[in-house]
C-alpha cells in the first residue's frame, strides 16, 4: 500500500484537485443558479476536506521517505493558497457573483464595504502584515514547543540556532527534533511559512496609491 502511495502521488493529487475543482463548480451551480445556499455549503465542506487530505498526504509521503521533494513543495503551495490567499480569493468570487445577481439583496452593507476596502493597497498592505505577524509567531511559538518536546535547554537550542548545517539532513538525528513526526512537521511547516513570506511581501511592499474611485 505505502508503495503504491508513493508511486502514484502525483496522479492521486491531481485526482484531488480535480474533485477540489468539481466540488467549486457544483457550489457555483448550486448557489447562484439553483439558489440551494444550504446544499451549496456541503460542496464548500467536500472542497475542504479534499485539500486536508492533500495536506495529510504530502506529510505521509514524507514520513514515508524522509526527504523533502517536490510533491511536498508543491502540495505545501496549493494548500497554503488554499487556506490564505485562496480563501481571500474565494470570497472575493462570492461577492462579485451576487452583486451580478442581487434581485433579492443578496449582498449586504457589510459585503459592500469589503469590496471597496479591497481596492485600496494600504488596506491590503496592513491585512497581509498582520496576518504575517501572526502566522510568525504562531511558528516560533510552534519551533519552541518543538524544541521543549525535544528535551533542549536554552543553551542547546541556541547552538542549534547559530549552526544550521542540520538543516538539510534527510533524518531527524542530527536536528533538534527528537523524533521523524516533529522534524517532519517542522520542515513542511518551513516551507509554508516561506511561502507565505515571499506571497505577503508582494502585497506589504505594494505602492500604496489611492485606490480608484467606482
Amino acid at each position: 500500500m505505502n508503495d503504491l502511495l508513493i508511486q502514484y502521488q502525483w496522479e492521486i493529487f491531481i485526482g484531488l484537485e480535480v474533485l477540489g475543482f468539481a466540488a467549486l463548480i457544483l457550489f457555483g451551480l448550486t448557489r447562484y443558479k439553483f439558489q440551494k445556499q444550504g446544499l451549496s455549503k456541503l460542496f464548500i465542506l467536500l472542497f475542504i476536506g479534499f485539500t486536508a487530505i492533500e495536506a495529510l498526504l504530502a506529510w505521509y509521503i514524507f514520513s514515508l521517505t524522509g526527504e523533502i521533494g517536490t510533491f511536498q513543495i508543491i502540495v505545501s503551495i496549493f494548500v497554503l493558497y488554499a487556506i490564505t490567499f485562496g480563501y481571500q480569493d474565494f470570497k472575493k468570487l462570492d461577492r462579485w457573483m451576487r452583486k451580478k445577481i442581487d434581485v433579492d439583496g443578496l449582498l449586504t452593507e457589510q459585503d459592500y464595504e469589503e469590496m471597496r476596502k479591497q481596492k485600496d493597497p494600504r488596506y491590503q498592505s496592513a491585512r497581509y502584515l498582520k496576518t504575517w505577524l501572526a502566522h510568525l509567531a504562531v511558528f516560533l511559538l510552534a519551533q519552541t514547543l518543538f524544541f521543549g518536546l525535544s528535551g533542549l535547554n536554552f543553551e542547546q537550542s541556541l547552538a542549534y540556532l547559530t549552526d544550521l548545517s542540520w538543516f538539510d539532513s534527510d533524518t531527524y538525528e542530527p536536528t533538534p527534533y527528537a523524533n521523524e513526526i516533529l522534524h517532519g512537521i517542522a520542515m513542511v511547516w518551513g516551507i509554508v511559512f516561506v511561502i507565505d513570506s515571499i506571497v505577503s511581501a508582494t502585497y506589504i511592499f505594494q505602492r500604496k496609491d489611492k485606490p480608484q474611485a467606482d
